[in-house]
This record gives structure tokens, C-alpha cells and sequence, in this order.
């Protein structure tokens, strides 16, 4: 993640971004939200990501704030918490001094040791994941595209829908090309499009509409594990065109949490049933339809 350094830091206000980093807590809250940046969490994910009761992160949250290293904003009945990365970017940038020279004028070689990678990223396997919603033109079409690029080639992903329109929302596509994700490709299907015999093998079928979740699927070769993500339709949210805007910005948010935490998974090291409830409950994460809530084994 690339991070722009802002003004230059005072010692004093470095010592107190250390202080801050120094308790466990508040050092894993930010390595959280440095990875949601720049839609951040709100303090009920955080609280659950973590494993922290609400009352104690609430006061480390205060002290990242406090300090600069996080920002946050009301988004309806939310209090949204997001890193601010410039902040601790300029933290490197104050230790960034130059090597001191050796006897012989060589300046000293930083040692690079080789990252160790998981066995998760070891392996070659590619896993298939089919999105789906109704009409397969906002939420599955924008989950589509954020699996692909999250996933980092290590998730290939698909979207249809039970019942698709003739394309996606214009206004969804905007919003992703304005993200800078590919578009051209991006277009509505019949779910029945992956379940022949020559359709790709999915490892994964993901509901984002609580629609589809209730109908009667098709069958789906190679048996892949299935979970609920039911989201609100922003279309049914919204009244004029800014509010359309500003709630497919809120779906590509909660998508984008889910995904982020989906693709981070140690998927090979985890049991099948442990592996479906760890799915499951990302789909409860901020913006869950009530159904996803209250849905057992998914």
C-alpha cells in the first residue's frame, strides 16, 4: 500500500504515534485498517475482527485518534473508523536517514530477507467463485469485480443472475471505472450459464440478494460450498440520481470489507464447516439484511 508522507512531524508527535502503537490493541486496530483503507470500519466490525469487547476498543480508538493515525465519520446511525496513512508514512519518513559510510566510503547495504509467504500463497490452486443476485446488474456485478482485483489471482470470480437484465446498472459501471477496475468485460447472465458441463467448476457460490438465496438454484457441478451476503439493493434505497450515487458507494464499501476478509482466509488450512461458518459470518458484517442475520449455516 502505497502511503504519501504529509507535513513533516515534530519528535514529540512521532513519540506520541509510538506511544499509541506501543499496546497491542491499538497496533493490531491499525494493521486492521490500514488493510480497509479507505472505506474503513465501523467500531461494531472492528470490536468483532479483533476479538475485543466495544467499551475497551472504544478507548484505544480514542487514543489512535488522537494521535492522527485514524480519522472518522458518521454514516447514518455509524461511526466509521479509517487509517490515515499519510500519517504514519511520515513516521518512515523521519527514520529515513541517510547509511553511515564504512571505513572503506562504501555506504552500508540494507539486508533484504525474503518474505515468508503462507502456505495458503504457496500453492497454485485457483478458486472459482460465483456471485449471484437476481438481476445481476449492481451488487453481484460489483462483487464480481472486487473479487478479481482483491483477489490477486489466487480468486477467479463470476456473477449471474436468476433473472437478468440486458446489462449492468450504468451507474454501477461509473462507480467501478471511476475505482479504476475494468469494465469492458463486466456484463449480465443467466446463472444457468454455469451449470452445464462445460461451465467452470466454482469452489465457492456467494448470494449478495436475499431473493436468489430463496430460489430454487441450479445444479452446481463439483458441489461448492454455498453462503448468503444478502445486502440491500441501493436501486431500492435510493430516490434521485445523488442518492443512487451515495448508496452504490455504501454497497461497494460493505462488499469490498467482505471481500477483503474472504480473500485473507487460510482457506487450505481450515476444516470444510469451519471454512462455511467463517464465510457465513462475513456476511454479517455492516449492512447485513436481515435475513443473512438470522440465517443458520450461512
Amino acid at each position: 500500500m502505497a502511503m504519501r508522507a504529509e507535513q513533516p512531524l515534530a519528535a514529540s508527535e512521532i513519540a506520541s504515534i509510538f506511544d499509541a502503537l506501543s499496546q497491542v490493541t491499538r497496533l493490531e486496530a491499525f494493521r486492521l485498517l490500514l488493510r480497509y483503507h479507505p472505506f474503513g470500519l465501523n467500531a461494531g466490525d472492528i470490536s468483532r475482527l479483533l476479538a475485543v469487547p466495544h467499551n475497551t476498543l472504544s478507548t484505544h480508538l480514542a487514543v489512535l485518534q488522537g494521535c492522527g493515525l485514524i480519522s472518522s465519520r458518521r454514516e447514518g446511525r455509524s461511526m466509521i473508523f479509517a487509517a490515515v496513512p499519510g500519517r504514519f508514512a511520515s513516521v518512515q519518513a523521519f527514520l529515513d536517514v541517510a547509511p553511515v559510510a564504512s571505513k572503506s566510503s562504501q555506504q552500508l547495504q540494507p539486508i533484504v530477507y525474503p518474505m515468508k509467504r503462507s502456505g495458503a500463497e504457496d500453492l497454485d490452486k485457483v478458486y472459482n467463485v460465483l456471485v449471484l443476485c437476481t438481476q445481476n446488474s449492481v451488487r453481484s456485478i460489483i462483487a464480481e469485480a472486487i473479487i478479481n482485483r482483491e483477489g490477486d489471482g489466487r480468486f477467479k470470480a463470476f456473477s449471474a443472475g436468476s433473472r437478468p437484465k440486458s446489462r449492468p446498472n450504468d451507474d454501477a459501471i461509473s462507480l467501478l471505472a471511476d475505482l479504476g477496475y475494468e469494465t469492458a468485460e463486466l456484463r449480465s447472465k443467466s446463472w444457468t450459464e454455469f451449470a452445464g458441463a462445460k461451465a467452470p467448476r466454482m469452489d465457492f457460490i456467494i448470494t449478495v440478494c436475499d431473493v436468489a438465496a430463496g430460489e430454487r438454484c441450479p445444479h452446481w457441478p463439483g458441489h461448492p460450498l454455498t453462503v448468503h451476503w444478502g445486502v440491500r439493493d441501493p436501486t431500492e434505497l435510493a430516490g434521485n440520481r445523488e442518492q443512487l450515487r451515495a448508496a452504490l458507494r455504501d454497497t461497494y464499501r460493505q462488499l469490498m470489507n467482505r471481500t477483503t476478509e474472504f480473500v485473507n482466509l487460510p482457506i487450505e488450512r481450515l476444516p470444510l464447516a469451519e471454512l462455511k461458518a467463517e464465510i457465513a459470518a462475513i456476511g454479517k458484517m455492516e449492512g447485513a439484511t436481515e435475513l443473512t442475520l438470522t440465517r443458520i449455516g450461512a
